[in-house]
């Protein structure tokens, strides 16, 4: 079994790092995409251990952390509506809008559910034929898929109360 704690062994450190620097003979661009990724380099100096062949490269942020304040305050807008069942990935409940965030509205008794997929928000619609379902489609170009797939989907089986909040962001190409 894989110790995460190993990587706080000193000796252990080193002995990384002296792989790095033997196995990086060019020049790396490696790119952190999360804001949380850039924080934990930084915090534990892993910047500093890398060779200087390696330049690190601050991506776009997770899709967490740069979906707009609009969108938020647009979702929280539309879970507030009686009769609709709001859907999400459970990292954007606690994501703040201007005034507050989904999961203190939930509290408030809208009702919010966390899915793991579009597909469990469209089961969810075909349970509740005689409510409106929303699921708030965030996350990178590699999630809209699946978020297309459910909106055939409901196209397909003739479901009139599913609906989609897309906010979906692209990671820049590198070449």
């Amino acid at each position: 079994m894989f110790n995460k704690l190993a990587f706080r062994d000193p000796v252990v450190a080193k002995q990384l790092v002296a792989a790095i620097q033997h196995i990086s003979t060019q020049p790396w661009a490696i790119m952190e995409v999360c804001g949380g990724q850039t924080h934990s380099i930084i915090q534990y100096g892993i910047d500093q251990l890398l060779p200087d062949n390696i330049r690190l490269i601050h991506g776009p942020g997770c899709p967490v952390c740069v979906t707009p304040l609009e969108y938020i305050d647009k979702a929280l807008a539309i879970a507030n509506v009686p009769n609709i069942i709001f859907c999400s990935f459970g990292d954007m409940l606690r994501v703040p809008s201007s005034h507050q965030d989904l999961l203190s509205i939930k509290a408030q008794g809208a009702d919010i559910r966390i899915v793991y997929s579009p597909l469990d928000a469209l089961k969810i619609a075909q349970d509740n034929p005689n409510r409106e379902v929303v699921f708030f489609a965030v996350g990178f170009e590699t999630t809209a898929p699946t978020t297309a797939l459910a909106a055939q989907q409901a196209k397909q089986l003739g479901l009139k109360n599913f609906s989609l909040l897309t906010c979906h962001v692209c990671v820049p190409p590198v070449m």
